[in-house]
């Protein structure tokens, strides 16, 4: 492959079910030339885990198939990333396999988990803790010792949300752990800054996934409202004029995986139609 990522190795988290951002992304930056690692949990492993709402190791594998198909170097790799061990190991599979580690995004992120503030179980609130802030400090712990030791620099970035720069009803845990990598990117990116690795959050605004869909239906029962006065009053409020695509997100990884985005660093990035101003 050809392109601007051409020689590097990229590890996407939650890039295992269609439609996804984390399969987005993935294909724009094997269309940018990057070898790609496609990664999710694979399994149903607890409740907070159903199959309806994670990558199975047969999508992710149509997805590989169809990315090999287009040209792209792709390997796959099943991670918990609430598990450093295996957040370890994949970051290793990319090295051995691939030859190199140079891009890390994390995508992989728990969004279903919704209820009323005094309906939230510790269990629920311990879940999205887990993988949306935890699995992504271990994602980049384990990619930094990769690029330190390569000591040829590199990219990190964490898929964020709206949610790290704003609070929402009924996603208490979710904001929480949002807004957290906004201070883990700020801490991260002094760190490593010396070694010439950037670390840096994208936050969408809603995006209509196949997780996003269910996330509209959920949230126009609790207004009282049809799905189609929901999503209007969603639209009317964005600037832009419609929801976030994927591609929106994508472009945006691909741009802070490239050299033009060198000197970016420790940041937190809208992309958000102009619906988050700050």
């Amino acid at each position: 492959m050809t392109g601007p990522l051409a020689g590097k190795t990229a590890v996407v988290t939650g890039s295992g079910r269609r439609k996804g951002l984390g399969e987005a992304i993935a294909r724009r930056l094997a269309a940018d030339g990057a070898a790609v690692v496609l990664s999710d949990i694979g399994r149903s492993v607890d409740a907070a885990t159903p199959d309806a709402m994670i990558g199975l190791p047969d999508e992710m594998a149509a997805i590989a198939a169809e990315l090999r198909a287009s040209g792209a170097t792709v390997s796959t790799k099943t991670c918990d990333v609430r598990r450093w061990d295996e957040v370890d190991a994949l970051a290793e599979h990319a090295l051995t396999t691939h030859g190199s580690l140079d891009i890390w995004v994390n995508n992989a992120g728990i969004g279903y988990i919704m209820k009323p503030l005094l309906e939230v179980e510790p269990e629920d609130w311990g879940a999205v803790i887990d993988v949306n802030l935890t699995g992504a400090f271990y994602g980049l712990k384990a990619a930094a010792a990769r690029m330190i030791a390569q000591g040829r620099g590199g990219r990190i970035v964490n898929i964020a949300s709206q949610a790290a720069k704003s609070g929402f009803a009924m996603a208490q845990a979710y904001t929480a752990s949002k807004h957290g990598l906004v201070g883990l990117v700020r801490s991260a990116g002094i760190e490593l800054g010396p070694h010439r690795i950037t670390v840096n959050n994208i936050c969408p605004n809603h995006v209509t996934t196949g997780l996003g869909a269910w996330q509209n239906e959920y949230f126009a029962a609790k207004q009282g409202k049809t799905l189609e006065q929901y999503m209007a009053a969603m639209t009317a409020r964005i600037p832009l004029g419609r929801p976030g695509l994927v591609e929106d997100t994508a472009n945006a990884v691909a741009f802070l995986c490239s050299d033009q985005a060198a000197y970016i660093t420790a940041e937190s990035m809208n992309v958000s139609g102009g619906e988050e101003p700050h």
